[in-house]
């Protein structure tokens, strides 16, 4: 607990009272689940880079099996862990969802056509039925989420093209079919923002006011995905708080590098569990604390933003040192590697400049988790619609199994294509189309793929996105020193 404690800055009155709370809650069950390291409750797996690690620092259990996270509280079979799962470092990942289609032929509690399938109307009746009907599942780790357009929204719905025949033409007329990775329930000492879009981001302004958001979170995403007909209470929302709020997840060992915090180098949930994080400290882009704009840059900004392997600069041989020092130098060009910004949605825009010279932290500013210090949601083209019959966007993410939506600004009869509306359809704003936030990058093998929409397949598709987006021009050794680097966070 003193860990965690030490870390929460703004948050610690929160989270010292829901501590107290869930252990009182969590201690029938929290007896010999787990191995238990110095840092609390331990849970290793393998994926396909070699180990992570996901460490609960006040004690729980992570298969805290008598917790909220893990029970029945709805009506399908759904629990917080179906989309949550320790062994996919507390989301899920295609190949996961694919091993569990197979092992129960489709019948998983993940497996359900409220969000689950392609469109509500799917049929699942047979076994090559339901391979058809989670398609988007089972390729790319995506939950549909239905939301319609904002009545007061600064644009409209022109034309809909779903390949599932279903979004637009449903009871609520303009409600939108989205696919979108479930987001980990963990290391959420960092989080700014909850949910892609920002939708449960309620109570604005600090660290603090997470509590109240992903309580909220964890009632909405009972009545939703697990369809519950009743609100949970304020005791299973504040257990369920406790429980993910005191979990970290890092990768430990890697297949070629070897153990991550070895010959100095910090590596780990535990090195990571002990970081301070202050709301806004490291923002560089000068962004107001609700999200709605940015005015940047900062001059405080610190631009290096990981240090976790420098002590594996400058290796050299063969072997693991080679691999460290490949690890090192993807750090390095994470920090410093000029990227000239251009036609992103929440920068350029907001700072009426066609180029920002920055870095891959300028937009990944928290130290040692890297995702943005503030509410700071980014149009970067992800969401940009197929170009032609291979399904690519302009970027070379793979959207061409998305929905293409066609939007119409009210005032300016200005049109917009996109897979996903993102932050706009919370906002109703024409600006915050296509935005989205930055997630945390801890943890990102074992639980691929990568993007809201799940379009980059591996770590490398999402590295070659950003070469190509930005004109970056990178040599394969800094793509497979960046992939070295983001496999070993």
């Amino acid at each position: 607990m003193k860990s965690v404690l030490r870390q929460c800055s703004g948050q610690c009155v929160a989270v010292a009272v829901l501590l107290a709370i869930g252990s009182a809650l969590l201690a029938p069950w929290a007896r010999g689940a787990d191995s238990v390291g110095p840092h609390g409750s331990v849970y290793t797996v393998d994926n396909e880079s070699g180990m992570a690690r996901t460490i609960n620092v006040a004690g729980f259990p992570v298969e805290a099996e008598g917790n909220p996270f893990f029970l029945d509280l709805g009506v399908n079979g759904r629990r917080c862990v179906t989309c949550h799962q320790p062994d996919n470092n507390m989301g899920i990942s295609a190949a996961g969802v694919q091993e569990r289609f197979e092992e129960t032929s489709g019948r998983d509690p993940i497996f359900r056509t409220n969000d689950g399938s392609n469109s509500p109307l799917a049929d699942v009746s047979t076994f090559e039925a339901r391979r058809a009907a989670y398609s988007m599942l089972l390729t790319k780790g995506v939950i549909r989420v239905g939301i319609p357009i904002p009545a007061s929204a600064e644009f409209e719905l022109v034309s809909v093209h779903d390949p599932y025949g279903y979004a637009g033409k449903n009871a609520n007329g303009n409600e939108l079919s989205l696919f979108r990775r479930p987001l980990p329930s963990t290391n959420l000492a960092f989080l700014t923002a909850v949910m892609w879009d920002g939708r449960e981001t309620l109570q604005k302004g600090s660290s603090a006011a997470i509590h109240f958001d992903l309580a909220d979170q964890a009632n909405a995403a009972t009545q939703g995905h697990a369809q519950a007909p009743n609100p949970i209470d304020e005791k299973t929302r504040d257990a369920i708080f406790a429980y993910e709020t005191t979990l970290y997840t890092a990768q430990v060992f890697d297949g070629t590098a070897g153990e991550l915090d070895a010959a100095g180098a910090e590596g780990g949930p535990e090195a990571l569990s002990l970081h301070l994080f202050v709301f806004g400290s490291n923002d560089p882009l000068g962004c107001k604390s609700d999200g709605s704009s940015c005015t940047g840059p900062d001059p405080k900004f610190n631009p290096i933003v990981f240090t976790e392997f420098d002590t594996w600069a400058g290796l050299t041989g063969k072997g693991r040192n080679r691999a460290r020092a490949s690890v090192a130098r993807g750090q390095q060009l994470f920090n410093t590697l000029p990227i000239p910004i251009t036609s992103v949605g929440g920068i350029n825009d907001d700072f009426s400049t066609p180029v920002v010279v920055g870095k891959c932290t300028t937009c990944h500013d928290t130290p040692h988790a890297g995702d943005h210090s503030v509410p700071a949601p980014l149009n970067i083209g992800i969401a940009d619609p197929p170009l032609g019959a291979d399904g690519l966007n302009a970027s070379g993410l793979a959207v061409g199994d998305m929905p293409v939506y066609t939007l119409r600004n009210k005032t300016t009869h200005e049109i917009k294509v996109v897979t996903d509306p993102g932050r706009a359809l919370i906002t109703g704003k024409w600006k915050d189309v296509g935005r989205f936030k930055g997630p945390i990058l801890r943890g990102l093998a074992g639980r691929a793929p990568y993007f809201h929409n799940g379009s980059a397949a591996t770590l490398a598709d999402a590295v070659n996105f950003y070469d190509k987006r930005f004109n970056l021009s990178l040599t394969q050794q800094q793509k497979d020193d960046l992939v070295a680097f983001l496999r070993s966070l």
